[in-house]
């Protein structure tokens, strides 16, 4: 009897542990397919953006152009177009041929780059995530820009990086030509090449649900002559430079990428509503603003509306 009592526990373990070890192997098979699926999701991603890059990369034909304010060689009296120093002395900028996409880069475009790379995803804060309208262009500081741009260039094998401040204005000026704002015509027509304040805040609450944060709105209008979207607004532009207020007067020639160290960084591009403002201040060409790399600790605060447009320094078109 007691055999038998023996026999029966010994029994009923073999069976319990088979048991488990059954429901381990199909918990590990799902988990498995999750993570295959996930794989596979994230590959296509990772693909969809790639092949969205190769798309909007526009060749920029290398040339030589007067780079600065621009106001004394085609303004009466030669008076310049701005009141800011940092942008003159007007000076002689040659550059090698490269590409820079047509359009910057959306939180969609962001969220993939996080996903694949295992780093937090921008801008998200469960107070503003209403305000992370995936195809708007994305809010970021610099090193968070600059390392977009590489990682986004190893998926294409390209060399990619920040344009420089440059190679922004070579091309918002068609190739260097005496273009004052960076739209389709070369004018400021507001609500017609660029919206209007009623516009984004009606765009902002149809996507947002409200309209005091304001959400860009990529492509909307037509391009400049060269094929670039929203170089005039939706958002700053973070270039490769340092800052210095001075270096125009020391700049080289050729390529010039800046100083060598500084505490702030060169944007280019609007990011306000005022007409007045980009018809006078901030939207032209040659327009140059500047912010510190990374606040810490202010994220939302100070880099909602600071973007990335990427480039690729290819002296042969890329595609």
């Amino acid at each position: 009897m007691k055999h038998n009592i023996i026999a029966i526990l010994l029994s009923t373990l073999a069976l319990s542990a088979c048991a488990k070890t059954t429901n381990e192997t199909h918990s590990n098979s799902t988990a498995q397919k999750t993570n295959e699926k996930n794989d596979l999701e994230l590959q296509q991603r990772i693909k969809t953006l790639v092949e969205k890059t190769k798309k909007n990369m526009i060749f920029v034909q290398g040339g030589t152009f007067m780079m600065g304010d621009f106001g004394e060689l085609v303004n009466k009296g030669k008076l310049p177009f701005d009141g800011d120093a940092h942008s003159k002395p007007l000076h002689k900028v040659t550059l090698d041929s490269y590409s820079l996409n047509a359009y910057k880069s959306s939180y969609e475009d962001l969220d993939t780059y996080s996903a694949a790379t295992g780093r937090p995803k921008v801008m998200d804060d469960p107070d503003i995530i209403d305000k992370r309208y995936k195809d708007a262009a994305a809010g970021l500081n610099w090193y968070q820009a600059r390392d977009y741009c590489q990682w986004l260039g190893k998926q294409l094998n390209v060399p990619m990086d920040l344009p420089t401040e440059a190679q922004w204005e070579y091309a918002a000026r068609n190739r260097g030509q005496q273009v004052v704002y960076p739209t389709d015509n070369g004018k400021v027509e507001y609500g017609k090449n660029f919206n209007s304040y009623q516009q984004q805040k009606d765009f902002s609450r149809k996507v947002s649900g409200d309209a005091i944060i304001l959400v860009s709105q990529l492509g909307a209008y037509q391009p400049t002559p060269l094929g670039f979207y929203d170089l005039i607004n939706e958002n700053l532009e973070w270039v490769a430079d340092w800052y210095a207020p001075d270096y125009y007067s020391k700049s080289p020639e050729k390529n010039p990428k800046g100083p060598e160290t500084g505490t702030a960084k060169v944007l280019r591009s609007t990011n306000t509503r005022d007409e007045y403002m980009i018809r006078t201040a901030f939207g032209f060409t040659f327009s140059r603003m500047f912010k510190e790399p990374d606040l810490k600790d202010h994220d939302f605060e100070d880099y909602y509306k600071t973007s990335v447009r990427c480039a690729a320094n290819n002296t042969k078109p890329l595609f």
